[in-house]
């Protein structure tokens, strides 16, 4: 289940959102990866992105977003991490708080919202 949320993430990012907006930067307290996506969730506009460091959260939902990033392949992080990159929008997000696409280790796509989660050291 875990490769179909990165591969909708990443045909999301792929597809240049050209309905982005400027990005928003926020906590999430409660933000929790989709267990299930169908095909028709790849054609999810992004409306803004929102990164958020795993420390910040609540330590249950702290829990959940690293035994999700536990379950996802390197190579599935590797093409994550390169599709945002390659997203200017994205990436912008990420060095605006001082981060890089390296320090991804999850990500969650609900209502328009792209939501990036950094771990630092």
């Amino acid at each position: 289940m875990r490769v179909s949320t990165v591969s909708v993430i990443i045909a999301a990012l792929s597809l240049g959102t050209p309905a982005l907006g400027t990005p928003a930067f926020a906590q999430a307290q409660g933000a929790q990866p989709k267990a299930q996506q169908t095909p028709s969730d790849q054609s999810t506009v992004i409306r803004s992105i929102q990164v958020v460091n795993i420390k910040d959260l609540k330590p249950e939902v702290r829990s959940k977003v690293e035994n999700a990033a536990a379950q996802t392949s390197e190579d599935d992080l590797r093409s994550l991490r390169r599709s945002i990159d390659a997203t200017p929008e994205a990436a912008s997000a990420l060095k605006a708080k001082g981060l890089s696409s390296s320090q991804v280790v999850a990500v969650n796509v609900t209502d328009g919202v792209l939501t990036l989660f950094a771990k630092t050291a």
